[in-house]
């Protein structure tokens, strides 16, 4: 694969894990959703193509280019079947959530009532799965790339939104450490396109501190959560008062 191909490739992930698609694209490239689909189908860009690109990733050419590389046989999603698999145990769920965090397998031990064979047990399985290598001295290698994410509306996303998200919702954010803000706008179609672009560059943001965080001990690192939800919406007591619409002649 030449190295523009593993450009366009990394491109085309990046797309997906920020929720982005052709037409999301188009307007910013000044061509139609169908040439940017046979843009990336034919894989025929130039530097200056792939630079307008990158920016709409909010990446620079050679941070493209590195993320291609670091990226290179790295696990970039799982399967249905793999994340039903990790699903299927709590104890695998946690020490997976603990590793994609960086934590070696002293901290889990140190932290939950967990024995270390039954870390190790878990790790072995992460290892079948190739999310992690599990090295001499049971040592822990994350092999994911830097956009590995969940399946959109997989196993594990379904159980989050089944289990997890009422809990983390029925917070009360009033903590210094806590935030929650909500807002309701009625927006042009480029307004909203540049909505999506601030929302690409938030998860970018959050992603980038979580990667500087790991410098620090685990005992200055702290579990958070963030939720970037943005859709077209109004109260369904609005809604009900809505006139209907005139009949077509």
């Amino acid at each position: 694969m030449s190295e523009t191909q593993q450009l366009v490739r990394t491109a085309k992930r990046l797309l997906k894990a920020q929720g982005l698609t052709y037409r999301d694209i188009a307007p910013a490239l000044k061509l139609s959703e169908a040439s940017v689909k046979r843009l990336f189908a034919s894989g025929r860009f130039t530097l200056e193509r792939l630079v307008e690109v990158g920016k709409l990733l909010g990446y620079t050419l050679a941070e493209l280019a590195q993320e291609a590389e670091a990226s290179s046989g790295r696990v970039h999603t799982l399967t249905e079947a793999q994340e039903r698999e990790v699903l299927a145990s709590t104890k695998l769920l946690l020490v997976a959530a603990c590793v994609l965090n960086h934590w070696a397998l002293p901290d889990i031990v140190a932290a939950y009532r967990l024995k270390e064979t039954e870390v190790l047990q878990c790790l072995v399985k992460l290892d079948r799965l190739r999310l992690i290598d599990l090295l001499p001295g049971n040592r822990i290698r994350l092999n994911v790339a830097r956009d590995f994410e969940w399946r959109p509306d997989g196993p594990i996303q379904r159980h989050f939104r089944k289990h997890w998200q009422a809990d983390f919702l029925g917070g009360s954010f009033d903590q210094e450490d806590e935030l929650a803000s909500f807002m309701h706008s009625k927006l042009t179609e480029q307004a909203l396109e540049k909505m999506r672009q601030e929302v690409t560059r938030l998860r970018q943001r959050f992603t980038e501190l979580h990667e500087e965080s790991l410098a620090a001990p685990i005992g200055k690192r702290f579990g958070m959560g963030l939720i970037i939800g943005m859709r077209a919406w109004e109260p369904q007591e609005f809604a009900a008062l809505r006139r209907e619409p005139p009949p077509s002649r």
